[in-house]
């Protein structure tokens, strides 16, 4: 898929905390419908039984809302961590053969952060090597479950290098995945803009659909990354502006929030 002016713009947000499908469906389905969102993340979880799984997405299907299969450790940047992501994999691929076709997933978002790790060192290590052997391994088992596949990349990924000193880590990485949701985590349109340009940059000169990410869970981080403090109204406004920033952007495909539990319970 293409962003462009026939193309509908993404308005996604993550879902992490899974249980909240077995009781709370259609309140999530109807907040999304809502705030124009039509597309969820949605955490594997597999103490969730199948059968909520494929309730809740039949419901969001039929209110338009893709749902998307969201799963991702920091571990996962490891080769010895595949079992893990063939656990999520093999759960999926069962999940899909075993339900009706609106009760399937539309697609998979993964969010690997190897980089979070106290251990991790980008330089000196192949860390870096093993974490694009997994994405490798990733989306050629995505590819096996013949679904889409997007990943999260934080927005100074651009700032290093592959280990062969080729191209950008983050341009390896949409050339990979051919689709990415870049985490520009701002609380302005003009700092989201500025945070996701040279990635979007990127995105464009491969023709790779790219959404940017904003956040509303509370962070240490600093008052500027996270519209936690400005409520939904504020970032509303912000998010309206940042879109128009982003739109002279050839494949900017629309943004996503993160995350739906920390958005729900903003201040108006």
């Amino acid at each position: 898929m293409q962003a462009n002016a026939k193309t509908q713009m993404t308005k996604a947000t993550w879902l992490w905390d899974t249980p909240l499908i077995r009781a709370s469906a259609a309140d999530i389905v109807q907040f999304c419908k809502s705030n124009e969102i039509n597309v969820i993340y949605l955490q594997i979880n597999r103490d969730i039984q199948a059968s909520d799984y494929a309730s809740f997405i039949r419901l969001a299907r039929g209110n338009g809302i893709e749902v998307h299969a969201l799963d991702g450790r920091t571990t996962w940047g490891f080769t010895a961590n595949r079992r893990s992501i063939d656990r999520s994999f093999d759960w999926l691929a069962l999940y899909q053969s075993n339900v009706a076709a609106d009760e399937r997933f539309s697609g998979i978002h993964v969010d690997i952060e190897p980089y979070a790790l106290p251990y991790w060192d980008k330089t000196g290590s192949d860390f870096v090597a093993q974490w694009q052997g997994n994405v490798r391994y990733i989306v050629q088992r995505a590819k096996d479950l013949r679904l889409p596949i997007a990943a999260d990349i934080p927005f100074w990924l651009s700032g290093f290098m592959t280990p062969d000193g080729k191209e950008t880590l983050s341009r390896w990485m949409m050339r990979h995945y051919g689709a990415v949701t870049i985490l520009a985590y701002r609380d302005s349109a003009q700092g989201i803009s500025n945070m996701a340009a040279a990635e979007l940059t990127e995105a464009a000169d491969l023709n790779i659909p790219a959404t940017v990410g904003v956040e509303t869970v509370h962070s240490l981080e600093g008052a500027n990354i996270t519209f936690f403090e400005e409520g939904r109204a504020r970032m509303n406004e912000q998010l309206d502006e940042a879109a128009s920033l982003l739109a002279e952007h050839g494949t900017f495909a629309g943004l996503a929030i993160h995350d739906y539990k920390a958005w729900r319970a903003m201040e108006d």
